[in-house]
């Protein structure tokens, strides 16, 4: 498998040319698919990881059921806890998660500050939970397009419209994207819409 990754919490999903033949847990995918398929449909199987878009390498050939069953990540032992006097005292108020530190602000930015409700600290506070949250917003929206590009880079590369939906994805036009691979496959533009659920910010 690319990328080392052996997760048994991740989905996948499998496809037989254009059609999707099996999606779930990888364990799941591979034990429905490797006794319903002869040795030539195996080698035309592809399977995306869900999360990524990206084409995972397994081969099944000869695999058996138990194999499966002994599969999975690695475990090791947790590092061992700091002891709570061994941890740096820190200003603040530390049983509230308060943490004291320095900020550097022009006099118009303090005034404003202090004018707001709540004070300096719970505006500045709630200003950066609220950048948090939008960067939060907008880096799930790219992983979602960069997902949906990784598949349709490998199973929609010489589908009509490719390099304009690839355009239209980046450029956020939920509406023209999918109007642009509605001849695709139904299987394949499932699984894109399925992969670009988080790639278009509601307008």
């Amino acid at each position: 498998m690319s990328d080392g990754d052996t997760s048994l919490n991740v989905s996948y999903t499998a496809f037989l040319g254009t059609r999707m033949v099996a999606t779930g847990l990888l364990r799941h995918v591979m034990l429905n698919v490797k006794d319903s398929l002869d040795e030539n449909e195996r080698l035309q199987l592809l399977i995306f990881d869900d999360r990524t878009g990206k084409q995972i390498d397994v081969d099944i050939r000869g695999m058996a059921e138990d194999e499966w069953d002994q599969s999975g990540g690695q475990t090791g032992s947790l590092p061992d806890t700091v002891l709570n006097d061994e941890l740096p005292r820190r200003a603040g108020r530390p049983k509230l998660g308060v943490v004291s530190g320095e900020v550097t602000l022009l006099p118009r930015h303090w005034e404003w500050l202090k004018s707001q409700p709540g004070g300096a600290s719970v505006t500045l506070r709630k200003l950066i939970d609220e950048a948090r949250r939008a960067g939060a917003e907008q880096n799930k929206a790219r992983a979602s397009q960069e997902a949906a590009y990784h598949f349709m880079t490998a199973m929609a590369g010489n589908f009509p419209q490719y390099e304009e939906a690839l355009r239209l994805l980046y450029a956020g036009d939920n509406d023209r994207f999918f109007h642009s691979i509605r001849e695709w496959a139904p299987d394949i533009r499932n699984y894109i819409q399925k992969l670009t659920v988080d790639a278009f910010s509601e307008r």
